[in-house]
């Protein structure tokens, strides 16, 4: 008897740990905190794109993407602004020459306008371009990652925290549905005001969606019990708080040590890994007290395996870069050089596009339920398609 091999079929659509989605970003900043090549920067930049065309769905989070992009135009901008009016003239390429204007005594050592040099507005334009790649991988995460599933992933010690946070989080989203919704309405109504004059009649409705949308989700967060805390003692809590916030400290201390190269050594990786364990500590003392079930709670697969793996390892490579070949991470400004492209650096960032690929596709709110298997053999028979959306 023959047999007949079965076609491959894709990853059928499912919603990514928002962990998994969270970690690769912040491997992503990493590498781009440890860069100032403009080349870099923006493949950097590329790879997010990529990631996010291919991998965000249609929920309202998904749209807030652009005005990370926004905002981190505006961080260039500002940074080359600022070299402009406080004295960009330290280099040899003077570009222009503008008015200077004189301060007093006690303002010595700054300058306002003057002469701009080219080696001062590069170095604004490189250090705002890193800045605002790690901005716009922040908001990579934020289009990728469901808040509400993160609420749910996070442990006992900062689930009243996790909940601010995710209101909070849910006003950018909301923000960018808002302003959707009530460009159509005015379209609807024949509204002919542009510019300036569109504005007082676009940004009241808009914040009062928001903030009323915001507030609604907390509301149907708190009558579903969320905060709600079990018996402990005083000193368990003030145990519980200390541990937390000296380990949440160590970690944002290890974390600048590993991305900043100037730094001390100890303040890397032993810091970050000392923040972690008293982190851990805390949050096990502090997950006592709350007592909660999980309704269909998000598990860990191996496509959350690829997208953690692969940020991993682009973070990994580029901490390798520093140690072999730093050159070609920091453009030279005196003299001035043009960037170039190394083939180390640049693999390492591309490793970090594989969850366009790796990651299951995400699941649409337009899309329609997909039919059971027995309804199919038995269509007079099915049952109803429960909703996709988790109930928390």
């Amino acid at each position: 008897m023959s047999h007949r091999l079965l076609p491959f079929h894709p990853p059928l659509p499912r919603a990514v740990h928002p962990g998994a989605w969270w970690l690769w970003a912040l491997c992503m900043a990493t590498a781009a905190s440890r860069t100032t090549n403009p080349l870099l920067l923006v493949l950097i930049l590329a790879v997010c794109g990529y990631v996010v065309v291919r991998r965000r769905g249609d929920a309202p989070w998904a749209l807030a993407f652009r005005m990370y992009l926004t905002l981190g135009a505006f961080i260039v901008a500002m940074r080359v602004v600022f070299r402009v009016v406080f004295g960009g003239g330290q280099g040899d390429t003077v570009l222009f020459v503008l008015p200077e204007i004189p301060l007093p005594a006690w303002a010595a050592g700054i300058r306002l306008f003057g002469a701009v040099a080219a080696e001062q507005l590069l170095g604004g334009f490189y250090d705002g371009l890193r800045l605002a790649t790690m901005v716009v991988c922040v908001g990579a995460a934020n289009a990728l990652a469901n808040p509400k599933r993160m609420l749910k992933a996070l442990p006992g010690a900062l689930y009243e925290i996790g909940t601010s946070v995710v209101v909070a989080l849910t006003f950018a989203p909301q923000l960018v549905e808002s302003v959707q919704r009530v460009r159509r309405a005015r379209r609807l109504r024949a509204g002919g005001q542009k510019g300036a004059r569109a504005l007082r009649g676009i940004i009241i409705p808009v914040l009062e969606d928001a903030l009323t949308r915001s507030l609604a989700l907390a509301a149907a967060m708190a009558s579903h019990g969320y905060g709600r805390t079990g018996r402990i003692t005083p000193g368990a809590r003030l145990l519980t708080g200390t541990l937390v916030i000296s380990g949440l400290l160590g970690v944002c201390a290890g974390l600048y040590g590993v991305m900043d190269a100037s730094t001390p050594r100890y303040l890397g990786a032993p810091m970050l890994t000392a923040g972690l364990a008293v982190a851990t500590a805390g949050f096990l003392i502090g997950g006592r007290r709350l007592r909660r079930t999980r309704y269909r709670p998000d598990a860990w697969r191996a496509g959350e395996a690829a997208v953690v793996a692969s940020g991993l390892a682009a973070a990994g490579l580029m901490y390798v870069t520093t140690k072999v070949d730093p050159a070609d991470l920091y453009p030279s400004l005196n003299p001035l050089t043009w960037p170039e492209l190394s083939p180390l650096p640049a693999a390492a960032i591309l490793i970090g596009v594989l969850p366009a690929w790796l990651a299951p596709p995400p699941e649409l709110l337009s899309d329609p339920p997909r039919p059971d298997a027995s309804a199919s053999a038995h269509p007079d028979t099915a049952l109803p398609v429960p909703s996709k959306e988790p109930v928390t």
